[in-house]
């Protein structure tokens, strides 16, 4: 009777192991070929540019075709790139439903990596003090994981412009910026629109005293600026997000 018992503990056991491999396996490739969706994205939607003449004050040409973009999603409002880095993606928001955007893809899939995107406490016309925008920290460098990098002192330096571009304008943006923060929700925490409270922000972004913080007291930012809040996840701390801020320095429409 023993010797059966044994055996059925040894099948249970090793189907559970098999188990346990298979779903770990799943995440690997889930976390491997994160992202991998977006590169067709990409190719899609990104348009040549010939820069006017200098005489002419033609508009803008924005080389992300959004009505390809929205005829996929109609939901994607804007881009945003950092050079030299994997960080080239639209930015969606879902009216109503703000966590739906943390694990489903711009072509509606249910994956990990979900999409760049904002919640509805923010305007789409980043006319707002401060617009959070939101990204995972993918294992296979997709995503926002790159904003990591931002932890070393010649990655910030040397990488302070980010690109916005909505259908009608593009919106230049400098990092001054980059620390470990808490998992506190910065619009529900922060009313920005009130200047003492915006001030009051912006003053403890600067007073960081934290080494492994990059801030570039040298920018000058006020209440009268409008930034962005680009934030993720750290590692396995659910508690803490890595946040890199940028401030608005010109719209060319």
């Amino acid at each position: 009777m023993k010797k059966n018992i044994y055996k059925i503990i040894a099948i249970i056991a090793g189907v559970a192991a098999v188990a346990c491999a298979a779903v770990g396996g799943y995440k690997y490739y889930q976390e491997k070929h994160a992202g991998d969706n977006y590169e067709e994205v990409r190719e899609t939607v990104k348009k040549e540019t010939e820069p006017a003449p200098v005489e002419e004050k033609a508009p803008v040409e924005i080389p992300i075709d959004f009505a390809a973009l929205q005829e996929q999603n109609p939901e994607v409002y804007a881009w945003i790139q950092i050079q030299d880095t994997n960080i080239d993606y639209p930015i969606l928001q879902r009216e109503g439903d703000n966590g739906y955007y943390l694990d489903h893809t711009i072509d509606g899939e249910k994956k990990t990596e979900g999409s760049i995107f904002t919640e509805d406490y923010n305007s789409k016309d980043f006319e707002d003090p401060n617009t959070v925008i939101y990204g995972h920290d993918m294992k296979n460098g997709s995503m926002f994981q790159n904003l990591l990098s931002y932890q070393d002192k010649d990655f910030f330096d040397n990488h302070k412009d980010v690109i916005i571009y909505t259908p009608d304008a593009i919106r230049h943006y400098q990092v001054f910026a980059a620390y470990l923060y808490d998992d506190r929700h910065l619009m529900q925490s922060f009313d920005f629109n009130i200047k003492s409270v915006y001030q009051a922000y912006l003053d403890s972004i600067f007073a960081i005293r934290d080494m492994s913080a990059k801030i570039d007291t040298s920018q000058n930012v006020s209440v009268d600026d409008k930034i962005i809040t680009l934030s993720t996840c750290y590692g396995n701390q659910s508690d803490k997000r890595f946040l890199v801020q940028a401030v608005l320095v010109s719209i060319e429409k």
